[in-house]
């Protein structure tokens, strides 16, 4: 191992340090989770599974998509579902004078 004079280094050495400092820790992690990973596979090989199928990883969970409840007073083709983020068009409605009611979906 290197012996380091810390005391005799200037800001910009020891920055430059502490930066290839991380960038080793990060790729010793990532070298570890690798072969961490690749055991474990030949091991659920060996049992004769994939690791996807012992974990779950196989299958995706999607989200249903929320039904509208509003609608672009112009446009009925701008729908939102209430959830999230308002679409400019509502905010813009809504200062013209607009309720939410008025825009909802009956």
């Amino acid at each position: 191992m290197a012996d380091f004079n810390l005391e005799g280094m200037s800001l910009s050495e020891l920055k430059k340090l502490q930066k290839d400092i991380a960038k080793a820790i990060s790729t010793y992690q990532d070298r570890q989770k690798a072969e961490a990973r690749a055991k474990v596979e030949a091991f659920a090989r060996d049992l004769g599974y994939s690791l996807a199928e012992l974990v779950g990883t196989d299958t995706k969970s999607e989200r249903a998509s929320a039904a509208a409840k509003y609608r672009h007073p112009e446009n009925p083709a701008l729908t939102w579902s209430g959830r999230g983020r308002k679409p400019q068009w509502f905010v813009e409605a809504l200062e013209a004078g607009k309720t939410a009611e008025e825009l909802g979906i009956t």
